[in-house]
């Protein structure tokens, strides 16, 4: 049995909760869980402390037995001194993507065109 650590959502439509909770990973995510160990209310300020509410002694113990994290969960540990989050790197993924090339080239070769258009009536 893999058991994680990981968000389960409450609250209603358009104003998301979610309990952090330790399931079976084959558990749907609003189903069964083993231990409910903390909340996350995202509509909260980010500086404020009851945004996380994590049982860290609980964590602890289920990191000590082998649960895995999700990567939102490791952010909530990370930020609570507990684990250690692996930063991930993906250069290409801020690359601008093909239309985006093609609309600029067309945005720059208008602009040319608009200054050869006012530079020839002054000369």
């Amino acid at each position: 049995m893999s058991v994680k650590i990981r968000l389960s959502r409450g609250g209603t439509k358009k104003r998301p909760y979610y309990y952090v909770v330790v399931a079976d990973s084959a558990s749907p995510r609003d189903g069964r869980y083993i231990e409910q160990v903390g909340t996350h209310n995202p509509l909260l300020p980010k500086d404020n402390a009851e945004r996380v509410k994590l049982k860290l002694e609980r964590i602890k113990h289920w990191l000590s037995v082998g649960a895995q994290p999700t990567d939102r969960v490791a952010r909530f540990l990370d930020a609570a001194g507990l684990t250690k989050r692996q930063a991930r790197h993906n250069p290409s993924k801020g690359k601008p993507k093909k239309k985006r090339i093609e609309r600029e080239a067309a945005q720059a070769e208008a602009a040319a065109k608009k200054a050869d258009a006012e530079a020839k009536p002054t000369a």
